[in-house]
């Protein structure tokens, strides 16, 4: 049965936001809050925990997974940015975006898009998700908790936890948040293409 832990939507209490890293380093599945709804997490690093949530998902290996940052400081490790590309999401970021870039020799091929060679670049603007990738020290590997056969990111934690206590390590209490996903701007071929809105306003990309 997953933990599941109150965290101020402000000022997320940095004890908590030690463990829930801890957890993630210990190869956790978990569900934090974005500015897009709620999401999966586990470390870049853990197999396992990927394939935990592949299943939950039912996603498969063609997916396109998400890197969440904390800043833009980590984006030239893992993923190939131009300087016109990095100044754009310089002036959206934070923000629910997700990127797409050609993935960087960092990233585990395991989360690339095995045809395009592709990774989603996250950098959210919610207080708990910066915490956590604060106390984490690193980007966190993610996707947008969307549950098999709905549309929507899942936004009600209470929910969440009646469907999937038994399959997470961890459920993070943010609040009710919004149900849309972000809005994916696709960078792989050069210039920008909004391939999906969501939450982020595309108007900058367009």
């Amino acid at each position: 049965m997953s933990q599941f832990f109150y965290v101020h939507p402000d000022n997320p209490q940095g004890r908590l936001m030690k463990q829930a890293a801890d957890i993630v380093k210990n190869g956790g599945v978990i569900v934090y809050p974005t500015d897009s709804g709620y999401a999966l997490g586990c470390h870049i690093g853990d197999k396992k925990a990927l394939d935990r949530i592949c299943r939950i998902r039912n996603i498969d290996k063609d997916h396109n997974f998400t890197l969440v940052c904390r800043d833009l400081s980590e984006l030239s490790e893992y993923a190939r940015v131009d300087n016109t590309a990095f100044r754009l999401l310089k002036n959206n970021t934070p923000g629910a975006y997700t990127f797409i870039f050609k993935a960087s020799k960092e990233v585990p091929k395991r989360l690339m898009n095995p045809k395009k060679r592709t990774i989603g670049i996250r950098v959210p603007n919610n207080n708990i998700a910066q915490a956590l990738l604060a106390a984490l020290e690193e980007p966190l590997m993610s996707t947008t908790l969307i549950m098999p056969g709905k549309e929507f990111a899942e936004y009600d934690p209470e929910i969440i936890r009646d469907d999937l206590e038994h399959q997470v390590d961890l459920i993070i209490h943010g609040g009710h948040l919004g149900e849309k996903p972000t809005t994916v701007v696709d960078f792989s071929e050069g210039d920008g293409e909004v391939i999906r809105v969501g939450e982020g306003d595309p108007t900058p990309f367009e």
